[in-house]
This record gives structure tokens, sequence and C-alpha cells, in this order.
């Protein structure tokens, strides 16, 4: 992770929980297969070091197929995997919304901009969705949250669906801004994802306090 996250976690990873959650994670590396590959497991804090993140995309548990998960919420890593419908529903608003008919499913390139995708639990087991949950990566990934909540300059943090809304306690800040709408998936895009307009929402956010939009 960038040098900024590490001195900010670091009295976190020293937490018993923390040093639990990692011995277990060794474990399921060491017997099962996990997603993303253990390499990927930090990524999100890789690509966007805390002074640059400007927009948080929050997401969940990572794909549980293979070749998609690699550390970035919503991303999917190659070309050749599975098109997650929520990434389908994704790049339909955003053609709705600024008319950019992306087809790369890979979003390193947002994350090189400023946005932090971020899942709530950053490993699972091939197959079983969900199966980390619980295990430790929720309270760090709150303290994330809570650090970016402190920061000097304005975040655009985007909760999509109830599970996300929920970290919203987290952001009490007033500067920042905070979009929700329902998650993306086929269960409930129609009902409040489409026409939402995350996309134009986030960049006239970003342009009204000085900052360079996104490139979507």
């Amino acid at each position: 992770m960038q040098k900024d996250w590490q001195a900010l976690l670091i009295e976190e990873q020293e937490k018993t929980y923390f040093k639990n959650l990692q011995q277990f994670i060794k474990e399921e590396y060491a017997t099962a297969t996990i997603y993303p590959p253990r390499e990927a497991v930090y990524r999100a804090l890789d690509l966007t070091s805390y002074a640059d993140t400007k927009v948080v995309i929050l997401g969940q548990d990572p794909y549980h197929g293979p070749s998609q998960a690699h550390g970035l919420s919503f991303s999917v890593a190659s070309s050749e995997a599975k098109f997650p419908p929520s990434v389908r529903n994704m790049f339909k608003e955003l053609d709705a919304d600024l008319g950019i008919a992306r087809t790369n499913i890979n979003l390193t390139d947002w994350a090189e901009q400023g946005v932090l995708l971020l899942n709530t639990v950053l490993t699972v087991r091939a197959g079983k969705a969900a199966s980390h949950r619980k295990k430790g990566w929720e309270p760090f990934t709150d303290t994330i949250i809570r650090l970016l909540n402190e920061k000097e300059d304005q975040v655009v943090f985007v909760l999509w669906g109830a599970d996300a809304k929920k970290k919203s306690v987290f952001i009490t800040n007033p500067q920042h801004k905070v979009i929700t709408a329902v998650h993306p998936s086929p269960l409930s895009a129609y009902n409040g994802f489409f026409g939402s307009k995350p996309y134009s929402q986030i960049n006239a956010y970003l342009e009204a306090v000085g900052k360079t939009p996104i490139s979507w």
C-alpha cells in the first residue's frame, strides 16, 4: 500500500483482531483458492494514496469467480472474465448520464485518478460469496473510511445499496459529499440506480471545489 496509508494504518495493524485476521487469511490461502491473488489484496490502497483520494466507491466482497477479483471494488481483472451484471448496469448509467460508452471492465484507470475502489471485505473463497465476512476485515475498512472522513480536503463517498449506506455513520465531516442509491445489481437497479446520475454528480462537485473531474 502507499506510504501514507502504511503510516495511517500501522496502529490498526498491531491490534489483536487484525493479527488474528492475518493468521486466518494465511491459512485460507494455504488450504483453499482465495480471491483476489494474495499480492492484490491491498491493491486499492496501492493505486490510490490517502492524499490523492477524492472519490470513494464502496463495494462489498471481491468477486468469487476466476480471473475477476484484483483488489478493486466492482473492477474485473481480465476482459476474458465474466462481465458482472452490476458493472454492466454501472456502464449503462454512465452512458445515460454522460454519454460515455465504456467497455473496459478493468477500472484501474479510475483508481489512478483518485477513485478509491474499496471493498468492505478484501478476500473471499472461490465460489463462496461472503465467506470471509465477519472475520476482521470490516473494522479494518471502517477505519479507512474514518480516516478519509478526517481528510482536510473534500471527498465524495458513493454508497450503493443497503450495506454501503450503513457506512454513512462514519462520514460526519460536513465538507464531504455523500451520494447514495440502490445497488446497481439487476435485483435493484430499476428501483433507483438508473437515472441517479452519479458520475455527473461526482464531477460537478469536484469541479465546484476546485478539483479535476474524473475521466470515466
